[in-house]
């Protein structure tokens, strides 16, 4: 982390400037000790082996470095000084953490509505909204006619 000297590799690394980091910092802090009752370096004196992260900064780094990187647990593990199964558990432990200060803060989108009304009056004031929708599914019919309804065109095209 000290390593990164510019706000370019901050915001490549992390996703947030240095300023927006530190915000974050301080919300997330309160949230681990809410969560735990205890800071991360209190936690970690209990700890017979030495940790690799050893505070609520290293953690939160350590967090969004791994969602903005996309690695493999192993190679996050590698670029970290951890095994895998401790990548992974750390990543779990700070995404907990991160999910609770965002609630806390507000800043988590709601992701089920009873009915489309009910999201409608959610999004009401709300002058753009994004779907992320996920691919389904689709039973590939038998008929080429309608095959050619339904296809993506990123495959060679049905005789």
């Amino acid at each position: 982390m000290a390593a990164l000297t510019t706000e370019r590799q901050r915001c490549a690394a992390t996703g947030y400037t240095a300023v927006q980091f530190d915000k974050l910092l301080a919300l997330f802090t309160r949230s681990y000790f809410e969560l735990y009752g205890q800071t991360v370096a209190q936690r970690q004196a209990e700890l017979e082996v030495v940790p690799t992260l050893t505070s609520e900064r290293e953690l939160l780094f350590f967090t969004l470095f791994s969602l903005k990187a996309g690695l493999t647990y192993d190679l996050l593990g590698f670029v970290s000084g951890m095994d895998a199964s401790n990548a992974k558990r750390n990543q779990q432990l700070g995404l907990d953490v991160l999910q609770h200060t965002l609630a806390a803060a507000q800043c988590l989108p709601r992701r089920q509505f009873k009915d489309a009304a009910a999201f409608k009056r959610y999004v009401q004031n709300e002058t753009t909204v994004i779907f992320d929708g996920l691919e389904q599914r689709l039973q590939r019919p038998h008929d080429n006619e309608v095959q050619r309804a339904f296809y993506s065109g990123k495959k060679s095209v049905i005789p």
